[in-house]
């Protein structure tokens, strides 16, 4: 029976089973050809601190061209996630030509805060199931040494006069205080939670878990006291502290007060820079063009709850997600949870009552750090990865979203 013969037998025959329906392949099943990322460096002091947000996207694309071997006119459009940069668009575009694609590929910048990344993946599958688009590039990036996210003044008295409105204007360090105080989420419940992601971390990295997700990438960093500058090849994450344990955490003062006194920044997603992208187009097409088939995108979702408790999102993105494809969490094998703050990966893992085993096993943002737009894609390119090591199917990524929100995806690994 050919695949096309069997792609609608499968498509008429009702499914009870919603695993056995996201795992039939189609030809018209949007797939992962390519999932790479930067390595993860420091704000301010790491690898990337002299290299703008232009230069980390021209980078990354260099490396998708190379490594893909696909030729740049076959991709007719380019999207990336970025939060910090409100001119990315016009970085997108200008990198994205200097890169080697061809003036007729697309180019464009989203933002839906920390989940930025898994929008652009979102926004390009969407683009290749409805046929806008045949193959495209999703992007998330960041260089939080450029700048952050913080408002630069108070809504409009119109808006103040909603007290929800008011509430998006919390830093994201009081909604994670909200969250521990709320729902009761202790110091030392976040802290042995914090110590455990920089275990995990420390472990894939010595392991070299992270290299096959991981591209080099070539820069130039000034040193700060003389202003010498030298080239550099940067290939491994800088966040993650070696021996970092529940008892040195203990010791770190709160970094929120007067809002509480459980977050600090050892168990709270570190300032980072960095970049991830994914190569996508529909099965047909990746096997006319003899391009590996990674994964296949299934879908994601998006949901909102209480700006205050925005920490707590992946609680209700995830329900939503399953529901929508008739799963449980029994079905997903891997999970990728953003560690914005300790205090939500806590609520989220005991509320969800997930598996810890299966969640973020090679650590999260607490020790990997969370550079805003780019972790949305970044966690795909981490699960993938992790899927092909333990040769697992499943993987369903996860991150809340600043103002009151969450997302979640949901990917079938097929590099068993």
């Amino acid at each position: 029976m050919t695949e096309r013969l069997k792609s609608i037998v499968a498509q008429m025959t009702p499914s009870t089973s919603g695993l056995s329906t996201i795992t039939t392949k189609n030809p018209d099943d949007v797939v992962i050809t390519l999932a790479i990322r930067t390595p993860l460096t420091k704000a301010y002091k790491g690898g990337f601190k002299d290299t703008k947000l232009d230069g980390i996207l021209v980078k990354t694309l260099k490396q998708v061209v190379a490594q893909s071997k696909l030729d740049p006119a076959v991709v007719e459009d380019i999207c990336c996630g970025n939060v910090s940069d409100a001119k990315a668009a016009y970085y997108v575009r200008a990198a994205m030509l200097a890169a080697g694609f061809p003036n007729t590929t697309a180019g464009s910048s989203l933002n839906r805060f920390c989940s930025s990344g898994l929008k652009a993946v979102q926004d390009i599958a969407n683009a290749i199931a409805v046929g806008a688009i045949e193959c495209g590039v999703a992007m998330g990036a960041e260089s939080m040494t450029s700048g952050g996210d913080r408002l630069e003044r108070p809504f409009v008295d119109e808006i103040l006069q909603n007290p929800e409105s008011c509430d998006c204007m919390q830093p994201m360090g009081q909604t994670s205080e909200n969250v521990g105080n709320d729902f009761n989420i202790s110091r030392e419940r976040q802290d042995r939670y914090a110590a455990e992601s920089y275990r995990r971390a420390e472990v894939a990295q010595k392991a070299g878990w992270f290299d096959d997700e991981i591209a080099p990438i070539k820069t130039t960093v000034k040193d700060p006291k003389t202003g010498e500058e030298k080239e550099v090849t940067l290939t491994k994450d800088e966040g993650i502290r070696y021996g970092t344990t529940f008892e040195s955490l203990q010791k770190l003062k709160p970094a929120f007060l007067p809002h509480g006194d459980k977050s600090h920044a050892g168990n709270s997603s570190q300032l980072t820079d960095g970049a991830a992208a994914v190569l996508l187009m529909k099965r047909s097409k990746a096997e006319a063009l003899g391009q590996p088939i990674l994964a296949k995108y299934v879908g994601a979702t998006v949901a909102g709850l209480p700006p205050r408790i925005m920490g707590i999102g992946p609680s209700v993105a995830i329900p939503k997600l399953l529901s929508q494809f008739k799963l449980t969490l029994d079905d997903i094998d891997l999970i990728e949870l953003n560690e914005a703050f300790a205090s939500m990966a806590v609520y989220c893992l005991e509320t969800l009552q997930i598996d810890h085993s299966k969640l973020n096993v090679r650590g999260g943002a607490i020790a990997l750090g969370h550079p805003l737009g780019c972790t949305g894609a970044r966690q795909i390119v981490t699960g993938l990865s992790e899927c092909r090591r333990q040769k697992k199917k499943i993987l369903l990524t996860s991150m809340c979203i600043g103002t009151g929100m969450g997302m979640a995806g949901l990917f079938v690994n097929e590099q068993l």
